[in-house]
């Protein structure tokens, strides 16, 4: 989607998405303004150091807990990303008050500002923890969900639309595995710790996810849930990559992790369209009807056995595939 013009704000900006996003866009645009809004006041001013407020920069100090400050940052904004959320599962499970507060009050509380500050698009970045959820997280980013597709329910004629993209492990990002793997193996350890030698994952690189989220901003109507197509890896191939030669310590799978990542469950095939790099999840609301110009873009219909999981997927990535990418981007 061509940002130049536009007003844009990003919540959570301050994450690893966050400033990956507020770079590509920079560099491709010229947007009127590019507002981060976070909570963090360090990380505001460390990234302000990289991206300084002047010309459409500025950061805006604020939780998504407080809707009246979203509504007063969202003035003569056009375009939301919502990146900001309590994301680490352990962290969740023992503080789910906090992550309730955060991912699903803190959904709600966007799509109310953001319909009466007259904002044109929202599109929210879930997770594959929310497909089938087992644990806290994921539980709440599924409700997240429901609430930004059910936010076009509330949305006048020709008002906001709400869409989201939802993703698995993004490498290079802070809740990676990369980073611990490397400073093992920087430290001269031989063994490196798995979870469980048979777990697969999905695998997006934060450019990919940025160009994909600007792609979905481009191509939405309200209500889709976006899902791009993405290769799978094996968690023992990833050790292999970082450490070629090493020995596996199997640590078990953690309280509320699963074997395989699951991004569309079968439940949800029948009301899945497939395109050429990605899938969407259409919503089962009145309001979807009248818009099957979705399909003329080129979608079709899923078999209703689909399910699209990392352990299924027809894409691997291999050894030297995932040795590139991670010299490329970690």
């Amino acid at each position: 989607m061509d940002m130049t013009g536009r007003s844009i704000l990003i919540t959570g900006g301050t994450g690893s998405f966050g400033k990956e996003f507020v770079r590509t866009v920079l560099e491709r645009y010229k947007p009127k303004r590019l507002v981060v809004y976070s909570r963090d006041e360090l990380k505001q001013h460390d990234m302000q150091q990289v991206f300084p407020q002047e010309g459409p920069m500025r950061y805006f100090i604020g939780d998504v807990r407080d809707q009246s400050r979203l509504e007063m940052a969202l003035q003569g904004i056009d375009t939301v990303v919502h990146a900001a959320a309590l994301k680490q599962v352990p962290a969740a499970e023992y503080n789910p008050f906090e992550c309730v507060r955060t991912n699903i009050h803190g959904a709600e509380n966007l799509v109310n500002a953001s319909i009466r500050s007259g904002v044109k698009k929202v599109i929210a970045l879930s997770t594959d923890k929310a497909a089938n959820p087992i644990n806290l997280y994921g539980a709440t980013k599924l409700a997240s969900d429901k609430i930004f597709v059910a936010g076009n329910n509330l949305s006048p004629t020709d008002g906001t639309s709400f869409s989201v993209v939802r993703y698995g492990n993004v490498l290079g990002s802070r809740g990676s595995v990369v980073p611990f793997f490397q400073k093992l193996a920087e430290e001269g350890k031989t063994t490196l710790p798995i979870t469980d030698d048979r777990m697969t994952r999905f695998w997006i690189t934060l450019r990919h996810g940025v160009d994909f989220v600007l792609d979905s901003l481009e191509r939405m109507h309200g209500g889709e849930i976006f899902i791009p197509k993405l290769p799978s890896m094996r968690i023992v191939d990833l050790a292999e990559a970082i450490l070629p030669g090493c020995d596996f310590r199997n640590v078990g799978i953690r309280p509320g992790e699963k074997l395989h990542e699951v991004m569309i469950p079968l439940e949800e095939a029948r009301v899945t369209l497939e395109f050429d790099d990605h899938y969407v999840i259409e919503p089962s609301f009145p309001f979807w009807g009248g818009k099957d110009d979705i399909k003329s873009l080129g979608g079709t219909r899923v078999d209703e056995t689909f399910e699209y999981n990392s352990n299924d997927n027809i894409e691997w990535l291999t050894v030297e595939q995932l040795r590139d990418v991670i010299a490329e981007h970690c």
